[in-house]
């Protein structure tokens, strides 16, 4: 077993989910990695579905895990962006497997997401 921050995992797969699993974390980091920085509005925009306090809990986790960094750009109205740090940046080839292996996938199923990405926000 490994202990760390007060947690016990199984193996480092289990370390590495407890870091991006559930369902946002990992949406969340991919779209930071494929478009740089977003503003907290642009990302629920992108995550339909995510309640306002499940984001700000994932942003905040994020944060808190050092995958995620914060720049306060206003405070009134308070305005913020968020952007991946190096660590979160570190995980760009899962990011990339991940969104290669959904399109391979869909492409399969009939659904040529490349050619119609248009029609998804």
């Amino acid at each position: 077993m490994i202990q760390l921050n007060n947690k016990t995992y199984t193996c480092p797969v289990d370390v590495t989910l407890g870091f991006i699993g559930g369902k946002w974390k990992l949406l969340i980091l991919s779209h930071l990695h494929q478009f740089d920085r977003k503003s907290y509005s642009e990302i629920r925009d992108n995550l339909p579905g995510i309640s306002e306090k499940m984001l700000s809990q994932q942003l905040k986790e994020l944060e808190r895990d050092q995958l995620v960094e914060k720049k306060i750009l206003a405070l009134k109205p308070y305005r913020v962006e968020y952007f991946l740090s190096v660590q979160g940046k570190s995980l760009s080839p899962l990011y990339a497997f991940v969104s290669e292996w959904g399109i391979k996938y869909l492409k399969e199923q009939g659904i040529d997401y490349l050619k119609d990405q248009h029609l998804y926000k």
